[in-house]
């Protein structure tokens, strides 16, 4: 059974506690954070979720060299050489009435830690993604454990992230080429650590005000890809509390959306 606060041996963890003595820091400690390593998985969300569904506690985060099942948005394949990128999962417990709004900390978390440490600010893109001049630096998937309580809300979230430090597929990014200097990507978790610290203390009226205003998409001409084939074109007009963009299409219609994959049009 879930519980909202639930605790767990390390031995039922994936991964081992991480060997590196960055993850040692007073910011991580003080976080109350779990850092896990392993060297190949699947899928370090997938990993992480079941974990969660096993009673792990809150603020466990597990981190992989190479993955071998990685996912993006729309179940899009999400691969990188080993040891090059930043790819890491997180479960949170503490889930607010917008369980969305975790995804939206780790986003503005991840692109405070990518100026912090590489010097690099990114742009975010409806829902997740963080853009340096148009090109993807980092991809964002979470999913969400059972719901529980009145009213009902997820158990549990977990949030994965793929950020690009040192390798980046034809057409994106990563932080090392952009910086022209080697960036190390245990600093990069470390701040992002710490930033997700100061993010989940703020309100969530904060947080929302604070993603709104990071992100490039509103007032653009867009297109939303859906599922099935489908599009929205139009003007981004807003995201609301719960998450979902408004986009204004040519014919004058509204149309409010919740899921899809954005293209900048101009």
């Amino acid at each position: 059974m879930d519980t909202p606060n639930a605790t767990s041996n390390d031995a039922n963890l994936p991964g081992v506690s991480h060997p590196g003595e960055i993850f040692r820091a007073a910011e991580v400690v003080a976080g109350g954070w779990n850092v896990r390593w392993i060297a190949s998985t699947g899928s370090t969300n997938d990993d992480l979720w079941a974990a969660a569904r096993a009673g792990a506690a809150d603020r466990v985060v597990l981190v992989a060299d190479h993955q071998t099942a990685g996912r993006g948005r729309l179940d899009r394949r999400w691969d990188a050489p080993t040891g090059a990128n930043l790819l890491v999962s997180m479960l949170f417990r503490t889930v607010p009435d917008h369980p969305h709004a975790l995804t939206h900390a780790v986003a503005l978390a991840a692109a405070e830690a990518s100026t912090r440490v590489a010097g690099v600010t990114p742009d975010l893109k409806w829902p997740n993604d963080l853009l340096v001049e148009g090109a993807k630096l980092a991809g964002i998937l979470s999913s969400a454990g059972p719901p529980q309580g009145t009213p009902p809300r997820p158990a549990f979230v977990v949030v994965g992230l793929g950020l690009n430090v040192g390798w980046a597929p034809d057409g994106a990014v990563c932080l090392t080429n952009v910086a022209s200097r080697v960036v190390d990507r245990d600093q990069v978790l470390v701040a992002l650590l710490a930033s997700l610290d100061g993010l989940l203390a703020s309100s969530d009226e904060q947080l929302h005000a604070r993603y709104r205003e990071h992100l490039s998409s509103l007032g653009r001409e867009v297109r939303v890809e859906l599922p099935n084939d489908r599009f929205v074109e139009g003007r981004a007009l807003d995201v609301e509390d719960d998450g979902r963009l408004v986009v204004l299409d040519s014919c004058g219609v509204t149309h409010r959306l919740d899921v899809g994959d954005v293209v900048h049009l101009r």
